[in-house]
């Protein structure tokens, strides 16, 4: 396996800041973040680190001097749009920009792409089937043709009253990973696999390694602290008693998670993914999770 970063904590570094960070501190890889640049809409979305809007092959050949100058290599290309929002125009806006993330994949020879599969909170699970496959199955046939596969975060999404009460993706358990795979069998769509979001749903992260390891196409370091006091107060459909946290400072199981990743022959990238507000006052405090986390995660690793 390798270890990285997702690169959206660091947004105010260049991708050679990034990557120089990253070769300096010994890490393999980095997942990479290629939103369209602009606002963001949301925390850690809207980085830019690799532009895809208007990518040439001279494009390519920069991005690809810069991971063999600093030998760090680009585990996946991430975009994490919404792409069943109920507006139209806007859910072709995304899924245009995943397509282009695809072809600059394709490109720079990386063969992943890390994406959300999306949804309208308003509605029933049953009732986003329709549109998935119309919006997915020629999305999925696209990256077929590029020879890239899609990993599926498994975030439900949901942090506010207004995602309430599906939240805005729709990959979110094993019994829609099923429906999901059962209705697009391309063995080119797959999960990017993150325990911390099963955590706080009371599903165990280490069986849905062994019942989907050969989905697993890409892996995220993340953890999630539970606060039962919180629980007791709101109970789980309420909100805010779970919170992002660096790997070590939550609920996750790291040696089971590497165990269960190991044991199903998975030998790709684990990439850390810092959403932890504790060490988001500075630059410094960003790049110390990053290297927090990694000593943490170390001692799994093979």
């Amino acid at each position: 396996m390798q270890l990285g970063f997702v690169t959206a904590i660091l947004p105010d570094l260049s991708l050679e800041e990034v990557m120089a960070f990253a070769a300096e501190e010994g890490f393999s890889c980095l997942e990479v973040m290629c939103w369209p640049v602009g606002k963001a809409e949301r925390r850690y979305a809207g980085v830019t680190h690799v532009d895809v809007t208007n990518f040439t092959p001279s494009d390519a050949a920069n991005v690809k001097q810069l991971s063999e100058k600093y030998g760090i290599a680009i585990s996946g290309l991430g975009y994490y749009p919404n792409p069943l929002v109920p507006d139209k125009e806007e859910r072709d806006t995304y899924v245009e920009h995943i397509k282009k993330v695809i072809v600059a994949a394709e490109m720079l020879g990386i063969p992943i792409v890390n994406s959300f599969v999306g949804r309208d909170p308003a509605r029933s699970i049953e009732d986003q089937w329709p549109l998935f496959e119309e919006v997915w199955k020629p999305l999925v046939a696209f990256a077929d043709q590029h020879k890239i596969r899609i990993g599926i975060e498994n975030c439900p999404m949901l942090f506010s009253l207004d995602e309430w009460p599906g939240g805005k993706n729709l990959a979110i358990s094993p019994e829609v990973w099923r429906r999901m795979f059962t209705s697009i069998p391309s063995p080119n769509f797959g999960l990017n696999f993150d325990p911390s979001h099963l955590i706080w749903q009371h599903i165990d992260y280490v069986r849905a390694i062994h019942e989907f390891g050969d989905r697993i196409v890409h892996a995220h370091a993340k953890d999630e602290k539970i606060n039962p006091d919180l629980i007791y107060e709101r109970g789980i459909t309420g909100l805010k008693w779970h919170t992002p946290k660096i790997p070590g400072l939550g609920s996750v199981n790291w040696g089971a998670y590497f165990s269960a990743l190991s044991d199903e022959g998975y030998d790709g990238a684990v990439c850390i993914e810092v959403e932890d507000r504790a060490y988001e006052g500075s630059l410094e405090n960003r790049k110390r999770a990053l290297t927090q986390s990694k000593r943490h995660l170390e001692q799994f690793m093979y």
